[in-house]
């Protein structure tokens, strides 16, 4: 294969200024200020590698963008990379295409439960998954994570307490955005045991899981009764970069979940998925092995480099080296600031836009979180704009 001997530059700098980037060009919308250094929103300032874009270049030669429908040849990819990443055995009978993980996430939360009914999320977690229950008219059940030390771990005695009749849904960040746990089989097993029981359907969102630093383990993977309480949401789009196209897929073995799923998908038109985000998917799994290798060598880099900068200026700032994802979760409780003053320097002081912990849940108050996917160069100018306010 030509991709084995190939340098991934993820040194190379890309402006991204004035492209119609949210990262970039939504900081006033969201912040209240223009001139910030955006390490915040979850994609990369990495380039989107060739092998993508010179498929998405050769499909646009054509010059026709109708409507498109998913080859035998997608599905091939979506089950090889599974296999060969994960080890993960799917059929094409399990994989259904959708426009993206969180309009997935919610179309399940009216698939499996009806309304008033309760999710239970593990907090702190991805902002939209509370977003999602309530717009739904569903309650929220927070299952706080244990924090010991930076390090979380689930806390299952506090889980088992909370279920009640009403409870129909396990929302499971699997790795954990923006904890950056990858869970161990023993962790999954427990958790999984405890909805088996009570008939909760386990809604596992593993978008994360190719940008992972120890053994990645699917939920559904681990056995069949398992996989037959469990939907898994996911996407190339995190791992290489094309979050915009807007491409992912559900996978379930239980085939009346996938059929209910299914059910509401099209009942809300997330079925369709862009025509680019077919092709940049099948081009990410059939030829992204060694892309991503080398990302995580170059992420595994730019996180170490903030841990020894943060060390070597005192910082009163800290993290857990995160498990899996290109996030960090950072920790401001040593600076004994308040949450609101935290911000403001971070806004106003050192211009940074991270993303505010207390989104994640309460238990976020004095977290930010921070992206790590850019080059070392910027990284550093953004760590040096950090320092301002945290000497």
């Amino acid at each position: 294969n030509m991709l084995d001997n190939i340098k991934y530059n993820f040194d190379e700098e890309i402006n991204r200024k004035n492209t119609n980037c949210a990262k970039w060009d939504g900081l006033e919308k969201y912040f209240g200020y223009k001139d910030l250094n955006p390490l915040w929103v979850a994609d990369m300032d990495f380039k989107t590698p060739d092998f993508i874009n010179n498929e998405i270049i050769k499909a646009a030669q054509n010059a026709s963008y109708g409507y498109s429908v998913e080859s035998d040849g997608l599905f091939q990819s979506i089950i090889s990379w599974q296999k060969n990443q994960h080890n993960w055995n799917i059929a094409k009978e399990d994989i259904f295409m959708i426009n993206g993980v969180v309009p997935a996430y919610s179309a399940c939360i009216e698939a499996f439960s009806e309304e008033g009914d309760e999710v239970i999320v593990q907090t702190p977690i991805y902002p939209p998954l509370f977003k999602c229950i309530s717009a739904n008219n569903r309650q929220v059940v927070i299952n706080e994570l244990k924090n010991d030390n930076g390090y979380y771990t689930m806390d299952l005695e506090d889980l088992k307490s909370k279920i009640t009749p009403k409870t129909k849904i396990l929302a499971l960040c699997s790795p954990h955005n923006p904890v950056g746990r990858v869970w161990s089989k023993e962790e999954l097993e427990k958790l999984a045991d405890i909805c088996i029981k009570n008939d909760i359907i386990i809604v596992s969102d593993e978008i994360h899981s190719d940008i992972t630093f120890k053994k990645f383990i699917p939920l559904a993977s681990i056995s069949e009764k398992i996989a037959q309480k469990t939907i898994t949401l996911n996407s190339a789009g995190k791992t290489f970069n094309i979050a915009g196209l807007n491409c992912a897929y559900a996978i379930s073995k239980n085939s009346f979940i996938l059929d209910r799923f299914k059910k509401i998908a099209h009942k809300r038109e997330i079925h369709s998925v862009n025509f680019f985000g077919y092709i940049s998917t099948k081009a990410a799994y059939e030829n992204g092995a060694l892309f991503v290798e080398q990302l995580k060598d170059y992420i595994m880099g730019n996180i170490l480099f903030i841990k020894k900068y943060l060390e070597e200026n005192n910082l009163k700032i800290d993290f857990q080296i995160p498990e899996a994802t290109y996030l960090i979760w950072l920790n401001f409780i040593q600076t004994n600031l308040s949450h609101e003053e935290i911000k403001e320097l971070l806004l106003r002081k050192s211009k940074i836009a991270l993303n505010d912990g207390v989104s994640f849940g309460n238990n976020g108050n004095k977290y930010f979180r921070l992206n790590t996917a850019l080059s070392r160069k910027a990284l550093e100018i953004a760590l040096n704009q950090l320092s301002v306010s945290f000497k």
